[in-house]
């Protein structure tokens, strides 16, 4: 059973554990979102800008990349929290047997895996920054109110985290998180008004996207990014609360169950 009462600020000791082993290869892992929007920009922007004359988003006419660049943060924080707490979580939990290690010492369950899921969203606040960074030196950022990307990053980090590691919990191998990644990662990578808008699709589309966390992400960081959005900010922002919590226990029920026998 999940007690909250078992949670206590000793989870930091295990985000702490994940920083220094961290801290041996970042070097490598920056270099993915010091690059991937650039690469991104150029191939969309040269690609498309033949292509599409410009997009109506909020009433405004933007250009494409003006559009598409804010989506590529909110991209980069999902597949940066899920991809941590689903094969980083499964190697540590399955192979390494880390976790085994940690459960006997005076940690308890929950504060191992709420270590795990916070670790994901310090992960994904750290690549959504550098990204904004880049792109605010393509004019594509408006500052500083872009800088509120920063507090959205982590909140969308726990979310994304928590639904990772509810999978994790479920998985019983680690070649098998293929089906969550086609089932539930790539529709909405697709279908989220990441590189078109949502108001073009069919009405049943659109109401179907609004059910997705990834939706909700892109348009808040289009918001922080451009001052635009086309959903109430407000009620994305409740909807990650919402789900980053109800994931979070799930998580917590998942995990426990399989490490608990």
């Amino acid at each position: 059973m999940i007690r909250l009462s078992n949670i206590s600020w000793r989870f930091v000791s295990v985000w702490q554990r994940n920083l220094i082993v961290y801290r041996k290869i970042w070097k490598v892992n920056f270099l993915v979102p010091l690059l991937e929007p650039a690469f991104y920009i150029l191939a969309f922007g040269l690609g498309f800008q033949g292509l599409i004359q410009g997009i109506t988003y909020d009433g405004q006419a933007l250009t494409y990349t003006r559009f598409m660049a804010p989506a590529l943060i909110g991209i980069s924080i999902m597949y940066n929290s899920f991809f941590e707490t689903t094969y980083a979580s499964f190697v540590r939990m399955y192979y390494q047997k880390t976790f085994d290690g940690m459960m006997t010492t005076p940690l308890s369950l929950e504060e191992i895996i709420l270590a795990e899921i916070v670790w994901s969203a310090t992960k994904a606040t750290a690549a959504a920054l550098i990204m904004t960074m880049v792109l605010g030196l393509f004019g594509l950022v408006t500052f500083p109110q872009g800088l509120l990307i920063v507090p959205l990053a982590f909140l969308g980090g726990l979310a994304f985290g928590a639904v990772g590691m509810f999978f994790t919990g479920i998985t019983p191998s680690i070649d098998m998180f293929n089906l969550p990644i086609f089932l539930f990662i790539t529709p909405m990578f697709l279908f989220s008004g990441t590189f078109f808008p949502v108001a073009g699709l069919p009405g049943w589309a659109q109401s179907a996207a609004l059910l997705f966390p990834l939706y909700h992400l892109v348009e808040l960081t289009r918001y922080c990014c451009l001052g635009l959005v086309e959903t109430n900010p407000l009620l994305s922002l409740a909807f990650l609360l919402v789900f980053a919590l109800c994931f979070l226990y799930l998580g917590l029920v998942t995990m426990r169950r399989r490490l608990i026998k």
